[in-house]
């Protein structure tokens, strides 16, 4: 595995504080959507190095439920999809 780079690896350490950053990064989708939840405006360039657009867009697409609230789903659909409105993943218990 390649070495992650030190600047992302200090951005995946605070959206996914709760697992080591390679095992973070390892699941785009959701390393993308915990970003776009919790990350700043610095942290979304940072990560602007390493993902096009096309892997924010692929990580909306397959969101896993109950990451993002819907002020940040709301927001980001509509940024990289111009979609506001577009429905949030559902959790089924």
């Amino acid at each position: 595995m390649k070495p992650i780079p030190e600047d992302l690896k200090k951005v995946a350490e605070k959206v996914v504080w709760f697992k080591p950053p390679s095992e973070a990064l390892r699941d785009s989708v959701y390393f993308l959507c915990c970003l776009m939840q919790y990350g700043t405006d610095h942290d979304i360039k940072i990560a602007k190095h390493y993902f096009d657009a096309t892997a924010f867009v692929n990580a909306l697409t397959h969101a896993y439920p109950g990451i993002m609230d819907a002020r940040s789903w709301a927001y980001w659909n509509l940024i990289f999809r111009n979609d506001a409105f577009r429905a949030q993943p559902k959790r089924f218990l």
